[in-house]
């Protein structure tokens, strides 16, 4: 089976569309096309090598980008123009025991330690910051307020990125700490909005690549990780709250992306159904297939945008 489609229009979606996007003024007349990239943590690694083969192709045909979690990171190297850059995170970095740590979990620390990886990666492969934000395009990383639940859609700048990164993909409790966003606590752009295809619309895009990092027909449930991480959070209510909209939200996007408003179009890419990395898969062979995964997939996705623009003249 495919794992590329487009989203339908539909004339018949004006209350879940409605419930998504909300009210605003956020439209710019310069944006017209977008990127939206899902998390994941290390399922990440397949937007990271289809990022790899657009740029190998030279392909960007984007006015705006938004990323969330390990997406946005994935969107940061490939603004940058750093093929390979991210791919090493996930096929070397996140494999080393500093990264991943039970251990340390179990004795009060981070099972995920971005401390570490973000130190380590600043130092060894920073991101070309200049080269990202030389394009002068938004880029917005999606962030969730601890204190209100809330999504934040965070345009970044050269000053803030990388701190912005690691909130975004702060999950609770597996990093223990919620970093400081212009003084408020953050956690995992996820929990509020982890598919921001309703940003996009809500900021002008009427055409729009949407990368995902489940397969086509995931339907995401409620888990007994779900309960215990809300429970975790119960000194934290607005933020439990989010969490336990989650799944709602999260189907209520796919919805949008499959049948979206009437002259906006979607392209959905997703991993292919025998796609084999998990949120904290450390097989590096697992990883480096689901990274050929994504690389494979680029020339298709490539030609999907670039015959949609060609129907619409």
């Amino acid at each position: 089976m495919s794992s590329i489609s487009t989203g339908c229009i539909s004339l018949s979606c004006e209350k879940l569309t409605s419930a998504i996007l909300g009210t605003g003024g956020l439209k710019d007349q310069s944006i017209h096309t977008a990127l939206v990239v899902e998390g994941g943590a290390l399922r990440g690694v397949f937007s990271t090598g289809l990022f790899d083969g657009f740029l190998e192709a030279k392909f960007n045909p984007f006015d705006l980008f938004i990323g969330v979690s390990s997406g946005a990171t994935n969107l940061a190297a490939y603004l940058a123009e750093m093929i390979g850059r991210n791919g090493s995170i996930y096929m070397n970095y996140s494999l080393r025991p500093e990264f991943i740590s039970f251990s340390k979990f179990f004795h009060g620390g981070h099972l995920i330690d971005l401390d570490w990886l973000w130190a380590i990666t600043i130092r060894e492969i920073r991101l070309d910051l200049e080269a990202i934000y030389s394009k002068t395009k938004p880029f917005i990383v999606v962030l969730t307020d601890v204190q209100t639940g809330d999504a934040i859609y965070k345009a970044t700048s050269a000053r803030d990125l990388e701190e912005v990164l690691k909130a975004s993909s702060a999950m609770p409790l597996l990093y223990r700490d919620f970093p400081k966003v212009e003084g408020r606590p953050m956690t995992d752009g996820g929990v509020a909005d982890a598919l921001p295809v309703g940003e996009a619309i809500r900021r002008g895009a009427i055409r729009i690549m949407v990368i995902r990092s489940r397969h086509r027909d995931y339907i995401k449930r409620n888990s007994l990780t779900d309960y215990f991480m809300r429970w975790c959070m119960r000194h934290y209510p607005l933020l439990q709250l989010a969490m336990k909209k989650r799944v709602r939200r999260y189907n209520e996007a796919v919805s949008l992306i499959r049948k979206p408003p009437k002259g906006i179009s979607i392209i959905e890419i997703c991993p292919p159904e025998n796609f084999r990395v998990s949120r904290l898969s450390q097989d590096p062979l697992v990883l480096r297939e689901g990274y050929d995964q994504g690389r494979t997939l680029a020339a298709e996705a490539i030609a999907l945008w670039e015959t949609a623009v060609a129907d619409d003249h």
